[in-house]
C-alpha cells in the first residue's frame, strides 16, 4: 500500500510539472491579439541600449557610423513622451507650443536637432524601431549620416500605452528657434 502511495505522489508530482501550451488569443483579423509589455522602472538602462544597439546595427548595415545614447537628448525624449501623454495625441509639438528644436535647446543639447521619431503604441521598443523603419519620416531620421547622439525614452500610461519618442543630434552649433525652423521640425510621425 505504501508503495502505491509513493508512486502516486510521485505520478502527482510528475504531472504538476508538466506545462500545457495553448494559443494565444487572437483578434478579429485572426491574428493572435498583443501581450502587454511592462514596463519596469530597473528595465530602463536595458531598453536604452537594447535600442541604441538596434539602431546602430541599422546604421551599420547601411555603411553609417554609430550614435551614443546622450543625456540631454534623452531627456528632451522623456519629457515629451510625458507630454504626448497628458495630451493624448503623438504629435511633435509641446502642449505649451514647443518644437523639437526648442526642446533640445531647453535642455542644454550642445548641437543641432537631426530629428525625432514618435510613437503611440502597446508595442515593444523594438518592434517600435521595426514601425519607424517602414515610415519614410523616422526613417530618414535613424539613417541621418550626421548623426552622433540619440535620445530615446518613453512613458507608459497604467492602461499598458506607451508614448515613445526617439531624438537624434548632431554636433554644430546649437539652433536658435524661429518660424522656419518649427516648421521644418515637424517630422512626419509613425
Amino acid at each position: 500500500m505504501r508503495v502505491i502511495a509513493a508512486l502516486m505522489a510521485m505520478l502527482l508530482a510528475v504531472s504538476a510539472c508538466t506545462t500545457t501550451v495553448t494559443d494565444p488569443p487572437l483578434g478579429a483579423d485572426g491574428k493572435p491579439l498583443p501581450r502587454l509589455y511592462k514596463i519596469r522602472a530597473n528595465d530602463t538602462s536595458k531598453i536604452q541600449f537594447r535600442m541604441v544597439d538596434s539602431v546602430n546595427a541599422l546604421r551599420s548595415a547601411s555603411g553609417l557610423g554609430e550614435v551614443a545614447l546622450n543625456a540631454q537628448l534623452v531627456a528632451a525624449a522623456a519629457t515629451h513622451s510625458r507630454d504626448m501623454s497628458i495630451q493624448n495625441r503623438p504629435w511633435h509639438f509641446g502642449s505649451d507650443g514647443s518644437s523639437p528644436i526648442e526642446r533640445v535647446a531647453r535642455v542644454g543639447y550642445e548641437g543641432v536637432l537631426v530629428g525625432e521619431a514618435i510613437s503611440e503604441t502597446y508595442e515593444t521598443e523594438l518592434e517600435t524601431l521595426g514601425a519607424w523603419m517602414e515610415e519614410p519620416g523616422p526613417r530618414t531620421v535613424i539613417l541621418d549620416p550626421a548623426a552622433t547622439d540619440l535620445g530615446f525614452s518613453w512613458h507608459q500610461e497604467s492602461n499598458g500605452k506607451i508614448w515613445w519618442t526617439l531624438v537624434m543630434g548632431a554636433p554644430g552649433t546649437p539652433q536658435i528657434p524661429d518660424v522656419l525652423d518649427i516648421a521644418a521640425a515637424a517630422i512626419p510621425e509613425q
